[in-house]
């Protein structure tokens, strides 16, 4: 399933979130989403699932406005992880991923046999099968991201929309889930901080700045030291990873003078 934003723009209390923005995701391709802190990565993804609902422009699946299908629809093919996930309620694991069958359910019908496996297969996928029957209340920050990634992939989607996913992940689950995305036959749109993990993970990655898509291509084409320098203010070496020859990128630390200080 391919995914449009097409010209999507985002204004709350007079101010512009995003402007324009024009991406395409065609399907099967990860495009990851990079920026300083503000620069409007979370809002886009808010649009894709619905959290927010665009000012200007509109987003397609396929060639279909997402605005002209009800949330249950938009639900069957779009699953989000979000920066906000959260469950404050006592369930156990277990019935934290069966809420990804949802959407794909009327009013209190029970899974059938075919969606209890899905739910074990995903659970044993995010590394929590042995979870199951805990409360989610009881979880680590990293236990339960892994629980909110089973929830999605429960959904069964087409499109799948992760915000800052790596998060509370300890090293060798970041790699886990990002290795499953890689073979995991779906559109995905991902924001990320980790530069070196968006060029190891994504097809194609898109640099906002400002509310504005500044870069796009694959990560060899946009990871380069002016751009960081210019969108993050950082210098930084680019260098060939031994192993995969993608790019990663080595930071400069530099001495900090807070104002006035400087000699």
């Amino acid at each position: 399933m391919r995914l449009t934003l097409d010209a999507v723009s985002v204004e709350i209390a007079g101010r512009t979130l995003v402007r324009e923005l024009r991406l395409a995701v065609e399907n099967e391709e990860i495009v990851g989403l990079i920026g300083p802190n503000g620069s409007g990565k979370s809002t886009a993804l808010r649009c894709v699932y619905r959290a927010l609902r665009p000012t200007a422009g509109a987003v397609l699946l396929d060639d279909v406005d997402l605005a002209k299908l009800t949330l249950r629809q938009s639900a069957r093919s779009v699953a989000a992880l979000t920066q906000e996930a959260s469950t404050d309620l006592d369930f156990t694991v277990r019935e934290v991923v069966a809420l990804g069958r949802a959407p794909h359910l009327r009013d209190d019908q029970a899974l059938d046999a075919r969606e209890e496996e899905l739910c074990a297969a995903v659970m044993r996928r995010a590394d929590v099968a042995h979870l199951a029957d805990r409360s989610i209340l009881t979880l680590s920050g990293g236990e339960r991201q892994r629980v909110y990634i089973a929830r999605a992939l429960a959904q069964e989607p087409q499109v799948l929309v992760l915000d800052e996913p790596t998060n509370h992940l300890d090293v060798r689950h970041q790699i886990e889930l990002l290795s499953f995305l890689r073979t995991a036959g779906l559109t995905v749109l991902i924001a990320l901080h980790d530069m070196n993990l968006a060029a190891a993970a994504c097809d194609r990655i898109g640099v906002l700045s400002g509310g504005e898509l500044v870069a796009v291509g694959k990560p060899g084409e946009v990871l380069t030291p002016e751009l960081m320098h210019d969108v993050f203010g950082v210098a930084a070496t680019v260098v060939s990873h031994p192993v995969t020859g993608t790019p990663q990128l080595l930071y400069e630390l530099t001495e900090h003078h807070p104002e006035g200080t400087r000699t």
